[in-house]
């Protein structure tokens, strides 16, 4: 899938002014035998209101990069030997955790692949959405509850006040993965990251989710960083490219541009490699 240009092209403004920055970021991971060199140099940004997809292979190093934004590599065996991660100014990799805990969930949020894995099998999901706005806000229970179920509403979960009572394992794939935006989206971060959302999710599905994020990203001016090996789900959603192999950053630029002419052999081996529907 290719993006399309709009026929009546609007001249473009001022490039965004960058909300996140990562600059010459390094992270290796100490095994028993060997240090893997998974993130090499990696230097990206994003601004409000934009989406940035991060694009590459299993083992490429976009989770890893992604992941650090945060500081939720495990560590050890995870070290960051280099670079520097901005938001307003801090680096959020010399925090100190009591801090980066204050930006975590409320400033930057995360939204991950898997929903089972991130959800709590033994809470109800709207106990866990609502658990963000109390953490962060000091709201009290009541006043959670409703931010949390206009939440639920937000993101297109039917009865969301039934839904807030229910358990994980009662929710479809996709619900589940609203619920998950629902608890990223709660505190109205600045940044939200979004690694595979998708890969779990059936194709209907899958298109749901993606059109969910880039309305609430137009809605709420957020910046988005998108994580994927998929360059169809690039195609629909993102307005900036980098294409990582190997831990490294190998070509960014303009989501057209990099459709229409890649400069890198990789990005060339990536796009070859997407499915094609042909017209019968």
């Amino acid at each position: 899938m290719k993006p399309t240009r709009p026929t009546s092209p609007v001249p473009p403004g001022p490039p965004a002014e960058p909300v996140l920055r990562i600059n010459d970021l390094r992270v290796d991971f100490e095994l028993d035998t060997s240090t893997v060199h998974a993130v090499r140099g990696v230097s990206l940004q994003v601004g409000a209101g934009e989406t940035l997809a991060v694009v590459g292979e299993s083992g490429s190093g976009k989770t890893a990069t992604a992941l650090s934004v945060l500081r939720l590599n495990p560590a050890p065996p995870c070290r960051y030997t280099a670079g520097e991660i901005l938001f307003d100014g801090q680096d959020l990799l010399a925090l100190p955790e009591k801090q980066l805990g204050r930006i975590r969930g409320h400033d930057i949020a995360m939204v991950f692949q898997d929903p089972m894995t991130s959800l709590d099998p033994l809470q109800r999901v709207g106990s866990q959405v609502a658990e963000v706005v109390r953490h962060h806000q000091g709201l009290s229970r009541a006043r959670a509850r409703e931010s949390a179920v206009a939440a639920l509403n937000e993101v297109g979960i039917p009865d969301p006040e039934r839904s807030y009572r229910q358990y994980p394992h009662e929710l479809s794939g996709g619900l589940r993965q609203r619920v998950m935006i629902a608890t990223a989206l709660v505190s109205r971060p600045r940044v939200l990251i979004a690694d595979e959302p998708t890969t779990a999710l059936d194709v209907t599905v899958q298109r749901q989710i993606l059109d969910l994020l880039v309305e609430l990203r137009q809605r709420h001016g957020m910046a988005v960083v998108l994580i994927t090996h998929d360059l169809g789900v690039v195609a629909e959603t993102a307005d900036r490219v980098a294409v990582m192999n190997r831990g490294e950053v190998v070509e960014t630029g303009d989501v057209m541009d990099i459709f229409e002419q890649p400069k890198d052999e990789y990005t060339r081996r990536l796009l070859e490699a997407t499915p094609r529907l042909e017209p019968v």
